[in-house]
This record gives C-alpha cells, sequence and structure tokens, in this order.
C-alpha cells in the first residue's frame, strides 16, 4: 500500500523540527527519507515514555458518600515531585478521601497521607514512606513559552489502565477553567489553562503533560465531552501555576493567591461606544470592586453608569487596567493570568488605568484571595 504524501510530509517536517532544522532544509529533504523520518519520530516519543512513565503513579481513594458523589473508591494519577515522598496530583482526586493508595509503575503499593490542597488550583499533594519505594522525579517545563501546534505527551492511568500514553499538540492557550464546578455561590476560574487534543479520559487528571524533551508543561485536569470520555479537547493546569502551588503545599499545607479584588470583563467596541473611547481600545473594565479589597484601598473605581446594549442591561464608566507592571493588558483573562503568574502577596504593583479617558498609575498593593 503506498504511503500518503501529505502524511508522508507531516512526519518529515515533525522530524526536523525536533531536530532544528529551518524551514529551508525542510523543503529539500527528500521524499525517500520518510522512513527515517516516521523512525527518529517513533524513537523520540519512546525516549520520553521510558524516562517519564516511572514518575506516574496511579491513585486510588475511598471517598464518603456526598451530595455530588455517592462515595466509594475513585481513580486517578499522580506524579513523583520529588525524592521526599511528595506526589502531585488534583485535588478534586483526594478531596475528602478516607484513605488513599499509591501504585507505582513497577507494581509497588504505598499508602500516602494528604499534605496539602488548594482548590483553587486544582491542585494537591500527598506523601508516601520513602522507605517502601523507589522515587523518580519528574523534570518541569516552562508552561509560558508554549505555542499553539507543539507536540504534547500525556501519560496517565485513564480508566485505571496505568501507564497509558497519548500523543497530539497544543490546541490552545490561555483558557480559564472553573476551578470547582460543583462550587454553590461565587468561585474562582483556573487561568493561562493548556489545550490539548492528545486524549485525556477520566482516570488522567493529576498526570503529565509532557513536551517533546519529557519536561512536565502541564497537569491534566479536564475535558470537554458529551459523552464522558475524550472529544479531542483536553484541559491541563499549566507548570507555570504547578510551581508556584506546589511548594507552597510542601512547606505549609496552603497556597495564597494574590487578590486584587475587582470584577472584570473584556472590552469590546460595543463598551467603547458606550464609554466614548477610541473602537480599538482593549483593557480590563472594572465592573465591580469588593469592600475593603486592595482594589478598594488603592481607589480603584467601578463601573456606575448603566446603559444597555444589545437589550441587555450592562455597567460601564468604570477604570479600564490596561498593563500591570507595564505587562500589556488586552483582556480580562490577561489581568487574571498575570496576576496569577507574577502577583506576589504584599507586592506593590503599578497599574496603568484609563479613568474617563485619561491615562493614569494606581499603586496597589496585592492581598490574600479569600477562599472560594
Amino acid at each position: 500500500m503506498k504511503t500518503n504524501k501529505f502524511i508522508v510530509s507531516v512526519l518529515i517536517i515533525l522530524t526536523l523540527i525536533f531536530a532544528g532544522c529551518t524551514s529551508q532544509e525542510v523543503a529539500t529533504t527528500p521524499q525517500s527519507s520518510a522512513s527515517d523520518a516516521l523512525a527518529d519520530i517513533e524513537a523520540n516519543i519512546e525516549s520520553v515514555y521510558a524516562q517519564t512513565n516511572t514518575s506516574v503513579v496511579n491513585i486510588q481513594v475511598l471517598l464518603p458518600a456526598t451530595l455530588y458523589n455517592v462515595g466509594g473508591a475513585a481513580l486517578g494519577s499522580g506524579f513523583v515531585w520529588d525524592s521526599q515522598g511528595n506526589i502531585v496530583t488534583n485535588n478534586h482526586m483526594v478531596d475528602g478521601a478516607t484513605s488513599i493508595t499509591v501504585t507505582f509503575y513497577d507494581g509497588t503499593i504505598a499508602q500516602a497521607s494528604l499534605v496539602g490542597a488548594d482548590p483553587d488550583s486544582d491542585l494537591a499533594v500527598i506523601k508516601v514512606n520513602t522507605n517502601d519505594v523507589q522515587l523518580h522525579p519528574v523534570t518541569m517545563g516552562d508552561s509560558t513559552q508554549l505555542k499553539v501546534g507543539q507536540l504534547v505527551i500525556a501519560i496517565g492511568n485513564p480508566f485505571g489502565l496505568q501507564g497509558t500514553m497519548t500523543v497530539g499538540f497544543v490546541s490552545g492557550l490561555g483558557r480559564l477553567l472553573p476551578a470547582n464546578e460543583n462550587a454553590v455561590g461565587p468561585t474562582y476560574s483556573i487561568p493561562d489553562i493548556i489545550q490539548t487534543d492528545a486524549a485525556i479520559n477520566p482516570g488522567n487528571s493529576g498526570g503529565i503533560l509532557l513536551d517533546d524533551t519529557g519536561k512536565v508543561i502541564g497537569v491534566p485536569q479536564s475535558i470537554a465531552t458529551t459523552t464522558g470520555t475524550s472529544a479531542g479537547v483536553g484541559f491541563a493546569i499549566p507548570s507555570a501555576i504547578v510551581q508556584q502551588v506546589v511548594p507552597a503545599l510542601i512547606q505549609t499545607g496552603h497556597y495564597d493567591h494574590p487578590y486584587l479584588g475587582v470584577s472584570v470583563v473584556s472590552l469590546n467596541p460595543d463598551l467603547t461606544s458606550a464609554m466614548n473611547l477610541p473602537t480599538n481600545q482593549r483593557g480590563a473594565l472594572v465592573e465591580a470592586v469588593a469592600a475593603g479589597s486592595p482594589a478598594e484601598k488603592a481607589g480603584l473605581q467601578a463601573s456606575q453608569e448603566q446603559v444597555t446594549i444589545n437589550g441587555q442591561q450592562v455597567l460601564v464608566g468604570g477604570d479600564v487596567i490596561t498593563a500591570y507592571n507595564e505587562q500589556l493588558v488586552k483582556s480580562s483573562g490577561d489581568l487574571v493570568t498575570i496576576l496569577a503568574r507574577s502577583g506576589l502577596v504584599g507586592q506593590t504593583a503599578s497599574l496603568t488605568v484609563l479613568r474617563g479617558g485619561k491615562q493614569i498609575q494606581v499603586q496597589v498593593t496585592i492581598g490574600v484571595r479569600p477562599s472560594s
């Protein structure tokens, strides 16, 4: 059977990308190298799996019955963080667990205890006795450098099938996901989420999403699906957040999220028109300021004027945040992401703000986010 020329070309290009070749070199690569290209791709992925699968664990928990589940056993994934026995997983995997059992790649089974958890990033750390197991910590990567189209590899335990690997691409960046879909009342969102078409299924939660060098750039957290199984859209918590939250959980058992205390919405042409701003103006419009928050203490002004846009009543006229410490803020999502990546509790940040069409600087001391 003849090989499809398009597939051959894609394989060659992928291999040359791994090798760091330029587009001109790709154009001059002979078609006959297709077999070598495929072999190189397979060898690279095999190598990544061999070096990282030993870090991934299967987690089984016993859960009491609650309003949102019937209790019983649940299965998921985790990964070895360090040589002290700390293992990272999703908070939703171990929240409320009465027993946590960890199975390692070689079949070794150990009981674990909860070290710390952060519902607002859906991350948790559990710990096993280092005398019981051989530990192979992961190597963390930099999710802030990811690009859509980059190859990624997911390893976890979907449906309890230990050591399962799937391969795909980064299909989106900067997504916002609710930290707790079952929360009653206001909740927070996890920013900067990685979207991938690598198959993520129930049981992958808490595993690893890798770049093509075997570095962890995300923790699979959920999927978009109408059937409960992979539909080609999976989501992972970025390593930039993992590397902030996990050390704090190990040290103190909790993580203090940076907090401004504003509700914001992205500017769009309808809003800019209602506020007499240039049509192409972008930023995060402050809709509300929480009482007693850092934003209120800094004097940020919420929207007060009510107007009708597309048949709906909306508030306009508040401050528009366009930069955070000179990092451009083009949308509400940008502000949430920048605050999560670089905001530090107790730090004084400089906000560039449009107020009444005039640009000003507002100094605000970052606080601790209230629990959701």
